[in-house]
Protein backbone atom coordinates (compact mmCIF):
# COMPACT_ATOMS: atom_id res chain seq x y z
CA UNK A 1 0.00 0.00 0.00
CA UNK A 2 1.35 3.43 -0.85
CA UNK A 3 1.14 6.53 1.29
CA UNK A 4 -2.24 8.19 1.02
CA UNK A 5 -2.24 11.82 -0.04
CA UNK A 6 -4.52 14.23 -1.87
CA UNK A 7 -4.02 16.28 -5.02
CA UNK A 8 -3.02 19.53 -3.35
CA UNK A 9 0.41 21.09 -3.79
CA UNK A 10 2.55 20.15 -0.80
CA UNK A 11 5.76 21.84 -1.82
CA UNK A 12 5.19 24.40 0.92
CA UNK A 13 4.42 21.93 3.69
CA UNK A 14 4.02 18.29 4.73
CA UNK A 15 1.26 16.00 3.50
CA UNK A 16 -1.37 14.33 5.66
CA UNK A 17 -0.81 10.59 6.06
CA UNK A 18 -2.97 7.84 7.53
CA UNK A 19 -1.00 5.95 10.17
CA UNK A 20 -1.96 2.58 8.65
CA UNK A 21 -0.87 3.75 5.23
CA UNK A 22 2.37 5.12 6.63
CA UNK A 23 2.99 1.87 8.52
CA UNK A 24 2.54 -0.18 5.36
CA UNK A 25 4.75 2.14 3.32
CA UNK A 26 7.47 2.18 5.97
CA UNK A 27 7.71 -1.60 6.16
CA UNK A 28 7.47 -1.95 2.40
CA UNK A 29 10.29 0.46 1.60
CA UNK A 30 12.65 0.17 4.59
CA UNK A 31 14.78 -2.47 2.89
CA UNK A 32 14.41 -1.35 -0.74
CA UNK A 33 17.57 0.63 -1.44
CA UNK A 34 18.74 2.07 -4.70
CA UNK A 35 22.39 1.74 -5.66
CA UNK A 36 23.39 5.03 -4.05
CA UNK A 37 21.51 4.23 -0.83
CA UNK A 38 22.99 0.71 -0.70
CA UNK A 39 26.52 2.02 -1.04
CA UNK A 40 25.82 4.72 1.54
CA UNK A 41 24.51 2.08 3.97
CA UNK A 42 27.75 0.08 3.73
CA UNK A 43 29.86 3.22 4.03
CA UNK A 44 27.82 4.35 7.03
CA UNK A 45 28.53 1.04 8.76
CA UNK A 46 32.27 1.30 8.00
CA UNK A 47 32.44 4.98 8.96
CA UNK A 48 30.74 4.25 12.27
CA UNK A 49 33.34 1.59 12.92
CA UNK A 50 36.27 3.90 12.17
CA UNK A 51 34.67 6.70 14.18
CA UNK A 52 34.18 4.48 17.21
CA UNK A 53 37.78 3.22 16.99
CA UNK A 54 38.68 6.83 17.72
CA UNK A 55 36.37 6.76 20.72
CA UNK A 56 37.88 3.51 21.97
CA UNK A 57 41.37 4.95 21.60
CA UNK A 58 40.45 8.06 23.58
CA UNK A 59 38.72 5.97 26.27
CA UNK A 60 41.92 3.98 26.81
CA UNK A 61 44.52 6.68 26.26
CA UNK A 62 44.85 7.43 29.96
CA UNK A 63 45.60 3.79 30.84
CA UNK A 64 49.33 4.15 30.17
CA UNK A 65 49.33 7.96 30.43
CA UNK A 66 48.50 7.57 34.13
CA UNK A 67 51.59 5.38 34.56
CA UNK A 68 53.79 7.87 32.65
CA UNK A 69 52.54 10.92 34.55
CA UNK A 70 53.12 9.14 37.86
CA UNK A 71 56.71 8.47 36.75
CA UNK A 72 57.31 12.03 35.54
CA UNK A 73 55.55 13.86 38.38
CA UNK A 74 55.58 11.56 41.42
CA UNK A 75 54.73 14.38 43.86
CA UNK A 76 52.30 16.39 41.73
CA UNK A 77 50.35 13.60 40.05
CA UNK A 78 48.40 12.57 43.12
CA UNK A 79 45.44 10.21 43.14
CA UNK A 80 43.13 13.24 43.21
CA UNK A 81 44.75 14.76 40.10
CA UNK A 82 44.81 11.40 38.30
CA UNK A 83 41.12 10.90 38.99
CA UNK A 84 40.27 14.42 37.79
CA UNK A 85 42.16 14.08 34.49
CA UNK A 86 40.82 10.58 33.89
CA UNK A 87 37.25 11.58 34.72
CA UNK A 88 37.26 14.66 32.47
CA UNK A 89 36.55 12.55 29.38
CA UNK A 90 33.59 10.89 31.09
CA UNK A 91 32.09 14.17 32.30
CA UNK A 92 32.46 15.58 28.80
CA UNK A 93 30.87 12.43 27.38
CA UNK A 94 27.81 12.88 29.58
CA UNK A 95 27.39 16.44 28.31
CA UNK A 96 28.00 15.36 24.71
CA UNK A 97 25.47 12.52 24.81
CA UNK A 98 22.70 14.85 25.87
CA UNK A 99 23.62 17.90 23.75
CA UNK A 100 24.44 15.98 20.58
CA UNK A 101 21.22 14.02 21.01
CA UNK A 102 19.33 17.32 20.88
CA UNK A 103 21.34 18.36 17.83
CA UNK A 104 20.31 15.12 16.11
CA UNK A 105 16.70 16.02 16.77
CA UNK A 106 16.77 19.67 15.78
CA UNK A 107 19.45 19.91 13.09
CA UNK A 108 19.85 16.36 11.80
CA UNK A 109 22.28 13.52 12.31
CA UNK A 110 24.76 14.66 9.68
CA UNK A 111 25.41 17.93 11.54
CA UNK A 112 25.82 15.99 14.79
CA UNK A 113 28.32 13.51 13.31
CA UNK A 114 30.48 16.20 11.73
CA UNK A 115 30.35 18.20 14.97
CA UNK A 116 31.45 15.27 17.15
CA UNK A 117 34.36 14.55 14.81
CA UNK A 118 35.57 18.15 14.94
CA UNK A 119 35.29 18.25 18.74
CA UNK A 120 37.43 15.12 19.09
CA UNK A 121 40.04 16.63 16.77
CA UNK A 122 40.03 19.90 18.73
CA UNK A 123 40.28 18.20 22.12
CA UNK A 124 43.05 15.84 20.99
CA UNK A 125 45.00 18.77 19.51
CA UNK A 126 44.74 20.77 22.73
CA UNK A 127 45.80 17.73 24.76
CA UNK A 128 48.84 17.17 22.56
CA UNK A 129 49.92 20.80 22.93
CA UNK A 130 49.07 21.08 26.63
CA UNK A 131 51.42 23.22 28.74
CA UNK A 132 51.37 24.98 32.05
CA UNK A 133 53.50 27.27 34.19
CA UNK A 134 53.87 24.29 36.54
CA UNK A 135 52.73 20.65 36.65
CA UNK A 136 49.44 21.65 38.26
CA UNK A 137 48.72 24.03 35.36
CA UNK A 138 49.59 21.29 32.85
CA UNK A 139 47.12 18.89 34.41
CA UNK A 140 44.34 21.50 34.48
CA UNK A 141 45.02 22.14 30.79
CA UNK A 142 44.79 18.40 30.12
CA UNK A 143 41.58 18.21 32.15
CA UNK A 144 39.93 20.84 29.92
CA UNK A 145 41.28 19.26 26.73
CA UNK A 146 40.05 15.81 27.76
CA UNK A 147 36.67 17.31 28.63
CA UNK A 148 36.32 18.77 25.12
CA UNK A 149 37.35 15.43 23.63
CA UNK A 150 34.76 13.76 25.84
CA UNK A 151 31.94 15.89 24.46
CA UNK A 152 32.83 14.61 20.99
CA UNK A 153 33.27 11.02 22.15
CA UNK A 154 29.96 11.10 24.00
CA UNK A 155 28.20 12.50 20.98
CA UNK A 156 29.24 9.47 18.92
CA UNK A 157 26.88 7.26 20.93
CA UNK A 158 23.52 8.82 19.93
CA UNK A 159 24.74 9.83 16.47
CA UNK A 160 27.10 7.16 15.12
CA UNK A 161 25.74 4.04 16.82
CA UNK A 162 22.14 4.65 15.77
CA UNK A 163 23.11 5.31 12.14
CA UNK A 164 25.15 2.07 12.11
CA UNK A 165 22.20 0.11 13.51
CA UNK A 166 19.77 1.46 10.93
CA UNK A 167 22.21 0.83 8.08
CA UNK A 168 22.82 -2.74 9.30
CA UNK A 169 19.04 -3.25 9.56
CA UNK A 170 18.60 -2.12 5.96
CA UNK A 171 21.34 -4.42 4.65
CA UNK A 172 20.68 -7.57 6.71
CA UNK A 173 17.94 -8.01 9.31
CA UNK A 174 19.04 -11.55 10.18
CA UNK A 175 22.66 -10.62 10.81
CA UNK A 176 22.02 -7.09 12.02
CA UNK A 177 22.96 -7.88 15.63
CA UNK A 178 26.38 -9.42 14.89
CA UNK A 179 27.17 -6.79 12.22
CA UNK A 180 26.25 -3.98 14.55
CA UNK A 181 28.26 -5.44 17.42
CA UNK A 182 31.36 -5.79 15.25
CA UNK A 183 31.30 -2.15 14.09
CA UNK A 184 30.50 -0.76 17.54
CA UNK A 185 31.62 -2.78 20.54
CA UNK A 186 34.48 -4.57 18.80
CA UNK A 187 36.11 -1.36 17.60
CA UNK A 188 35.48 0.33 20.96
CA UNK A 189 37.16 -2.60 22.71
CA UNK A 190 39.93 -2.73 20.11
CA UNK A 191 40.77 0.84 21.12
CA UNK A 192 42.42 -0.57 24.27
CA UNK A 193 45.04 -2.78 22.59
CA UNK A 194 45.46 -0.10 19.90
CA UNK A 195 46.28 2.60 22.47
CA UNK A 196 48.80 0.35 24.25
CA UNK A 197 50.33 -0.78 20.93
CA UNK A 198 50.86 2.83 19.87
CA UNK A 199 52.38 3.53 23.28
CA UNK A 200 54.82 0.61 22.99
CA UNK A 201 55.88 1.60 19.47
CA UNK A 202 56.49 5.20 20.49
CA UNK A 203 58.25 4.14 23.70
CA UNK A 204 60.57 1.83 21.77
CA UNK A 205 61.38 4.60 19.28
CA UNK A 206 61.85 7.45 21.77
CA UNK A 207 63.21 5.51 24.73
CA UNK A 208 62.20 5.53 28.38
CA UNK A 209 64.23 8.70 28.97
CA UNK A 210 61.91 10.74 26.71
CA UNK A 211 58.56 10.09 28.34
CA UNK A 212 57.43 13.66 27.61
CA UNK A 213 57.72 12.91 23.91
CA UNK A 214 56.03 9.54 24.33
CA UNK A 215 52.81 10.77 25.88
CA UNK A 216 52.49 13.75 23.52
CA UNK A 217 52.91 11.58 20.42
CA UNK A 218 50.29 9.17 21.78
CA UNK A 219 47.91 12.07 22.29
CA UNK A 220 48.72 13.34 18.79
CA UNK A 221 47.87 9.99 17.21
CA UNK A 222 44.34 10.54 18.50
CA UNK A 223 44.01 13.50 16.11
CA UNK A 224 44.44 11.31 13.03
CA UNK A 225 41.75 8.68 13.74
CA UNK A 226 38.64 10.90 13.57
CA UNK A 227 39.96 12.66 10.46
CA UNK A 228 39.67 9.36 8.54
CA UNK A 229 35.86 9.64 8.51
CA UNK A 230 35.37 13.41 8.37
CA UNK A 231 35.10 13.65 4.57
CA UNK A 232 32.59 10.80 4.37
CA UNK A 233 30.44 12.25 7.12
CA UNK A 234 30.26 15.56 5.31
CA UNK A 235 28.83 13.74 2.25
CA UNK A 236 26.77 11.01 3.96
CA UNK A 237 23.09 10.18 3.36
CA UNK A 238 20.81 9.59 6.34
CA UNK A 239 19.38 6.08 6.47
CA UNK A 240 15.97 5.49 4.89
CA UNK A 241 14.55 4.52 8.28
CA UNK A 242 15.72 7.82 9.77
CA UNK A 243 14.44 9.89 6.84
CA UNK A 244 11.01 8.27 6.99
CA UNK A 245 10.71 8.07 10.77
CA UNK A 246 12.31 11.18 12.24
CA UNK A 247 9.93 13.23 14.36
CA UNK A 248 11.06 16.84 14.31
CA UNK A 249 8.29 18.57 16.25
CA UNK A 250 5.87 17.82 19.09
CA UNK A 251 8.01 14.93 20.31
CA UNK A 252 5.75 12.71 22.50
CA UNK A 253 8.16 12.18 25.37
CA UNK A 254 5.48 11.48 27.98
CA UNK A 255 3.81 8.78 25.89
CA UNK A 256 7.16 7.05 25.46
CA UNK A 257 7.98 7.13 29.16
CA UNK A 258 4.46 6.02 30.06
CA UNK A 259 4.71 2.90 27.93
CA UNK A 260 8.39 1.98 28.24
CA UNK A 261 9.44 3.01 31.74
CA UNK A 262 10.20 -0.61 32.63
CA UNK A 263 12.58 -1.06 29.71
CA UNK A 264 14.19 2.27 30.53
CA UNK A 265 15.03 1.07 34.02
CA UNK A 266 16.52 -2.11 32.58
CA UNK A 267 18.70 -0.64 29.87
CA UNK A 268 19.86 2.39 31.85
CA UNK A 269 20.42 0.37 35.02
CA UNK A 270 22.43 -2.31 33.22
CA UNK A 271 24.52 0.32 31.41
CA UNK A 272 25.20 2.16 34.68
CA UNK A 273 26.45 -1.04 36.34
CA UNK A 274 28.56 -2.06 33.37
CA UNK A 275 30.28 1.33 33.11
CA UNK A 276 30.69 1.55 36.90
CA UNK A 277 32.86 -1.58 36.76
CA UNK A 278 34.52 -1.45 33.36
CA UNK A 279 35.70 2.13 32.96
CA UNK A 280 37.66 2.54 36.20
CA UNK A 281 39.12 -0.94 35.81
CA UNK A 282 40.19 0.02 32.29
CA UNK A 283 41.56 3.48 33.06
CA UNK A 284 43.47 2.37 36.15
CA UNK A 285 44.40 -1.16 35.02
CA UNK A 286 47.87 0.07 34.02
CA UNK A 287 48.34 1.50 37.50
CA UNK A 288 47.15 -1.76 39.09
CA UNK A 289 49.48 -3.88 36.94
CA UNK A 290 52.37 -1.49 37.62
CA UNK A 291 51.82 -1.90 41.36
CA UNK A 292 52.26 -5.69 41.20
CA UNK A 293 55.30 -5.68 38.86
CA UNK A 294 58.76 -5.56 40.40
CA UNK A 295 60.05 -1.96 40.27
CA UNK A 296 56.97 -0.96 38.25
CA UNK A 297 58.86 -1.09 34.92
CA UNK A 298 56.90 0.97 32.35
CA UNK A 299 57.63 -1.21 29.33
CA UNK A 300 56.74 -4.43 31.15
CA UNK A 301 53.59 -2.76 32.47
CA UNK A 302 52.59 -1.85 28.90
CA UNK A 303 53.31 -5.37 27.65
CA UNK A 304 51.12 -6.95 30.33
CA UNK A 305 48.50 -4.30 29.68
CA UNK A 306 48.49 -5.22 26.00
CA UNK A 307 47.96 -8.89 26.90
CA UNK A 308 45.09 -7.91 29.17
CA UNK A 309 43.46 -5.91 26.37
CA UNK A 310 43.83 -8.76 23.87
CA UNK A 311 42.32 -11.29 26.29
CA UNK A 312 39.31 -8.98 26.68
CA UNK A 313 38.54 -9.03 22.94
CA UNK A 314 37.18 -12.61 22.58
CA UNK A 315 34.20 -11.62 24.72
CA UNK A 316 33.07 -9.39 21.87
CA UNK A 317 33.09 -12.28 19.38
CA UNK A 318 31.40 -14.66 21.79
CA UNK A 319 28.67 -12.10 22.47
CA UNK A 320 28.16 -11.52 18.74
CA UNK A 321 27.95 -15.30 18.16
CA UNK A 322 25.55 -15.92 21.05
CA UNK A 323 23.20 -12.96 20.65
CA UNK A 324 21.01 -14.66 18.02
CA UNK A 325 21.43 -18.17 19.43
CA UNK A 326 20.50 -17.81 23.08
CA UNK A 327 18.97 -14.32 22.89
CA UNK A 328 20.25 -10.89 23.82
CA UNK A 329 18.96 -10.90 27.38
CA UNK A 330 20.47 -14.32 28.19
CA UNK A 331 23.79 -13.24 26.68
CA UNK A 332 23.82 -10.19 28.91
CA UNK A 333 23.07 -12.33 31.98
CA UNK A 334 25.98 -14.60 31.03
CA UNK A 335 28.27 -11.57 30.80
CA UNK A 336 27.26 -10.30 34.23
CA UNK A 337 27.88 -13.82 35.59
CA UNK A 338 31.52 -13.43 34.56
CA UNK A 339 31.77 -10.42 36.89
CA UNK A 340 30.72 -12.67 39.76
CA UNK A 341 33.07 -15.56 38.96
CA UNK A 342 36.23 -13.62 38.15
CA UNK A 343 35.53 -10.67 40.45
CA UNK A 344 35.30 -12.97 43.46
CA UNK A 345 38.21 -15.15 42.29
CA UNK A 346 40.57 -12.18 42.01
CA UNK A 347 39.20 -10.28 45.01
CA UNK A 348 39.23 -13.14 47.52
CA UNK A 349 42.70 -14.36 46.51
CA UNK A 350 44.24 -10.98 45.64
CA UNK A 351 47.38 -11.24 47.77
CA UNK A 352 48.25 -14.65 46.34
CA UNK A 353 47.16 -14.23 42.73
CA UNK A 354 49.13 -10.98 42.27
CA UNK A 355 52.35 -12.88 43.01
CA UNK A 356 51.70 -14.86 39.82
CA UNK A 357 51.46 -12.01 37.32
CA UNK A 358 50.48 -14.08 34.23
CA UNK A 359 47.60 -15.70 36.13
CA UNK A 360 46.47 -12.34 37.50
CA UNK A 361 46.50 -10.70 34.06
CA UNK A 362 44.63 -13.62 32.46
CA UNK A 363 41.88 -13.57 35.09
CA UNK A 364 41.73 -9.77 34.94
CA UNK A 365 41.41 -10.00 31.15
CA UNK A 366 38.63 -12.59 31.42
CA UNK A 367 36.75 -10.27 33.76
CA UNK A 368 36.94 -7.58 31.08
CA UNK A 369 36.07 -10.11 28.37
CA UNK A 370 32.79 -11.04 30.04
CA UNK A 371 32.15 -7.33 30.44
CA UNK A 372 32.44 -6.99 26.67
CA UNK A 373 29.65 -9.53 26.30
CA UNK A 374 27.49 -7.27 28.42
CA UNK A 375 28.41 -4.23 26.32
CA UNK A 376 27.71 -6.18 23.11
CA UNK A 377 24.09 -6.57 24.09
CA UNK A 378 23.78 -3.31 25.98
CA UNK A 379 24.73 -1.19 22.96
CA UNK A 380 22.59 -3.38 20.70
CA UNK A 381 19.56 -3.12 22.98
CA UNK A 382 19.87 0.62 23.38
CA UNK A 383 19.80 1.17 19.64
CA UNK A 384 17.18 -1.49 18.92
CA UNK A 385 14.91 -0.04 21.56
CA UNK A 386 15.05 3.41 20.02
CA UNK A 387 12.12 2.56 17.86
CA UNK A 388 9.81 1.70 20.68
CA UNK A 389 10.76 3.28 23.91
CA UNK A 390 13.30 4.69 26.27
CA UNK A 391 16.65 3.24 26.65
CA UNK A 392 17.28 4.37 23.15
CA UNK A 393 13.73 5.21 23.45
CA UNK A 394 12.22 7.12 20.59
CA UNK A 395 14.99 6.09 18.26
CA UNK A 396 13.70 6.43 14.79
CA UNK A 397 11.45 9.12 16.06
CA UNK A 398 12.95 12.45 16.99
CA UNK A 399 14.12 11.39 20.36
CA UNK A 400 16.30 8.87 18.69
CA UNK A 401 18.95 11.42 19.58
CA UNK A 402 17.60 12.99 22.76
CA UNK A 403 16.48 9.91 24.65
CA UNK A 404 19.26 7.64 23.45
CA UNK A 405 21.73 10.31 24.47
CA UNK A 406 20.07 10.70 27.84
CA UNK A 407 20.12 6.99 28.64
CA UNK A 408 23.70 6.63 27.43
CA UNK A 409 24.59 9.60 29.64
CA UNK A 410 23.22 7.68 32.64
CA UNK A 411 25.60 4.89 31.74
CA UNK A 412 28.51 7.31 31.54
CA UNK A 413 27.44 8.69 34.91
CA UNK A 414 28.08 5.21 36.24
CA UNK A 415 31.54 5.34 34.69
CA UNK A 416 32.25 8.75 36.26
CA UNK A 417 30.99 7.61 39.67
CA UNK A 418 33.01 4.41 39.43
CA UNK A 419 36.18 6.28 38.44
CA UNK A 420 35.69 8.80 41.24
CA UNK A 421 35.13 6.03 43.80
CA UNK A 422 37.89 3.72 42.54
CA UNK A 423 40.82 5.29 44.40
CA UNK A 424 38.94 5.82 47.71
CA UNK A 425 37.85 2.18 47.60
CA UNK A 426 41.44 1.07 47.10
CA UNK A 427 42.80 3.39 49.80
CA UNK A 428 40.16 2.63 52.44
CA UNK A 429 39.16 -0.97 51.77
CA UNK A 430 42.10 -2.34 49.80
CA UNK A 431 42.67 -3.20 46.15
CA UNK A 432 40.86 -6.52 46.47
CA UNK A 433 37.57 -4.72 47.07
CA UNK A 434 37.53 -3.16 43.59
CA UNK A 435 37.09 -6.71 42.28
CA UNK A 436 34.68 -7.83 44.99
CA UNK A 437 32.47 -4.81 44.23
CA UNK A 438 32.61 -5.82 40.56
CA UNK A 439 31.12 -9.17 41.60
CA UNK A 440 28.38 -7.40 43.57
CA UNK A 441 27.58 -5.34 40.49
CA UNK A 442 27.40 -8.60 38.54
CA UNK A 443 24.69 -9.94 40.86
CA UNK A 444 22.77 -6.66 40.63
CA UNK A 445 23.17 -6.63 36.84
CA UNK A 446 21.68 -10.10 36.51
CA UNK A 447 18.63 -9.08 38.55
CA UNK A 448 18.12 -5.84 36.60
CA UNK A 449 18.51 -7.65 33.28
CA UNK A 450 16.16 -10.49 34.16
CA UNK A 451 13.34 -8.34 35.49
CA UNK A 452 13.58 -5.22 33.31
CA UNK A 453 15.46 -5.81 30.04
CA UNK A 454 13.29 -6.94 27.09
CA UNK A 455 14.61 -9.53 24.65
CA UNK A 456 14.84 -7.81 21.24
CA UNK A 457 16.34 -10.76 19.35
CA UNK A 458 15.31 -10.79 15.68
CA UNK A 459 13.30 -7.57 15.84
CA UNK A 460 13.03 -5.59 12.59
CA UNK A 461 13.47 -1.88 13.25
CA UNK A 462 10.93 -1.01 10.55
CA UNK A 463 8.27 -3.21 12.21
CA UNK A 464 8.98 -1.72 15.61
CA UNK A 465 8.92 1.81 14.26
CA UNK A 466 5.53 1.16 12.65
CA UNK A 467 4.13 -0.28 15.89
CA UNK A 468 5.37 2.72 17.79
CA UNK A 469 3.74 5.17 15.39
CA UNK A 470 0.46 3.26 15.68
CA UNK A 471 0.69 3.46 19.47
CA UNK A 472 1.16 7.23 19.25
CA UNK A 473 -1.90 7.78 17.11
CA UNK A 474 -4.00 5.49 19.31
CA UNK A 475 -3.20 7.88 22.12
CA UNK A 476 -4.21 10.95 20.13
CA UNK A 477 -0.79 12.18 19.02
CA UNK A 478 -0.50 14.05 15.74
CA UNK A 479 2.67 15.56 14.32
CA UNK A 480 5.17 15.84 11.49
CA UNK A 481 7.27 12.84 10.69
CA UNK A 482 10.06 12.25 8.21
CA UNK A 483 12.67 14.42 6.55
CA UNK A 484 12.49 16.39 3.33
CA UNK A 485 10.59 14.46 0.62
CA UNK A 486 9.56 11.77 3.10
CA UNK A 487 7.87 14.21 5.47
CA UNK A 488 4.19 13.89 6.35
CA UNK A 489 1.68 14.74 9.06
CA UNK A 490 0.42 11.63 10.82
CA UNK A 491 -3.32 11.65 11.50
CA UNK A 492 -5.61 9.08 13.04
CA UNK A 493 -7.27 6.73 10.53
CA UNK A 494 -10.79 7.60 11.58
CA UNK A 495 -10.23 11.30 10.99
CA UNK A 496 -11.10 13.06 7.76
CA UNK A 497 -7.99 13.78 5.70
CA UNK A 498 -7.81 17.35 4.48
Amino acid sequence: MSIEKDDRDYTSGPRNISVNAYEADLKATAHKLNEKESLSAWLTILASGFGLISDGYQNNLMTMANVVFKELYPKDYTSVVATRVSNALLVGAIIGQVIVGLVCDRMGRKVALVGTTLLIVLGATLGTAAHGANPLGLFWFLTIARGITGVGVGGEYPASSTSASEAANEKSIQNRGPIFIMVTNFVLSFGGPLAVSVFLIVLSAAGEHHLQTVWRVCYGFGILLPLTVLVFRMRMLSSKLYRKGAIKRRVPYWLVVKRYWRALIGTCGAWFLYDFVTFPNGVFSGTIISSVIHNGDIKKTAEWQLLLGVIALPGVFVGAWLCNRIGRRNTMILGFSGYIVFGLTIGLSYNKITTIIPLFVVFYGLLQSFGNMVRDIQISLHVLMQVQGPGDMLGLTSSDGTCYGLSAAIGKTGAAVGTQAFTPIQNNLGKRWTFIIAAICGVTGILVTYFFVPDMTGVDLADEDAKFLKYLTENGWEGEIGEDDDKGVIVADDEEKI
